[in-house]
């Protein structure tokens, strides 16, 4: 096994093949499930951003959004598990790309949603985005790393009119500078926002980009399981890593699971002060317990 520098093992190989059969062959292995888990959370945002600012087809941007997993969850109402049997059933293993694509373009013809979003994917994996696209899971894609320079005027464009954006574990990789320049493709419009940030990485440095941004940033209570280890190397060095970062592991992951925090962020004002996804903190740079997050 390869391990990265935080001491995650490197599964970069699973997010360029040509469909997302090894993805959901390895990470069935692993019981990842954090976009499970976050479905419910972005469903509700996304029903109260389209009530609240009467939007009929709220655009989604996924920043991360490899095969679009998220975008099949959200629009289609399919679960992990569903998936996991979809693409990794002995049966599917032989299919060429064209027959898989065949498959997954009934399932989005079959599974219209009655209240529609659009969904834009911002990945760097080209493999990933291509086959999301056609089988119908995004709406549209951009292929770019942010963290390295500005968006192009064809990227901007089609980043641009987000109103919300949502990311499942790749903060982290992905850090303020990306998020700022998705911001500033909209033009002056501050679209709400939700990440799914695992434990290891502070949130802190994002926080202070966007508030600088004019948004203000709750963290939903509670933890999500992202996934297990993949082995006990793997545990123990995320688990240096986390201790060197002053963040206790202890009933987390330290029993075998690697943990994500929800962070919200809406604009500050009553545009942005929707009904509540549960229990939230503020992250108010006053917080006696901010430095713990």
């Amino acid at each position: 096994m390869r391990f990265d520098t935080t001491g995650k093992v490197s599964l970069d190989h699973i997010y360029t093949q040509p469909d997302p059969r090894a993805y959901f062959t390895v990470l069935r292995t692993l019981d990842y499930c954090v976009p499970q888990l976050a479905k419910p959370y972005f469903a509700k945002l996304v029903k109260e951003y389209r009530e609240d600012h009467r939007v009929a087809v709220p655009k989604v941007v996924d920043i991360g959004c490899s095969y679009g997993i998220n975008a099949a969850l959200l629009k289609y109402d399919v679960s992990m598990d569903e998936l996991y049997a979809r693409y990794g059933d002995e049966a599917v293993a032989g299919l060429a790309r064209e027959q898989l694509l065949a498959r997954d373009r009934e399932l989005s013809r079959a599974r219209r949603p009655a209240h529609p979003t659009r969904v834009v994917g911002l990945d760097a994996s080209e493999n990933a985005l291509s086959y999301a696209r056609e089988a119908g899971f995004l709406d549209d894609t951009v292929h770019a790393d942010l963290e390295s320079g500005d968006p192009t005027p064809d990227q901007r464009a089609r980043l641009a009119g987000a109103d919300l954006v949502f990311s499942t574990g790749c903060i982290g990789y992905v850090t303020e500078r990306t998020l700022t320049r998705v911001v500033r493709a909209q033009g002056g419009h501050l679209p709400w926002m939700a990440h799914f940030v695992l434990r290891m990485f502070p949130f802190d440095p994002v926080e202070r980009a966007l508030a600088a941004l004019g948004y203000e940033t709750t963290r939903v209570d509670g933890m999500f399981k992202q996934r297990r280890f993949a082995s006990p190397e793997e545990q123990t060095l995320v688990l240096d890593t986390m201790s060197a970062a002053g963040v206790d592991a202890t009933g987390l992951e330290a029993e075998g699971w690697l943990y994500a925090q929800l962070y919200v962020s809406r604009p500050y004002g009553p545009a942005g002060h929707a009904r509540s996804l549960g229990r939230t903190r503020s992250l108010d740079r006053h917080d006696p317990n901010r430095e713990q997050l």
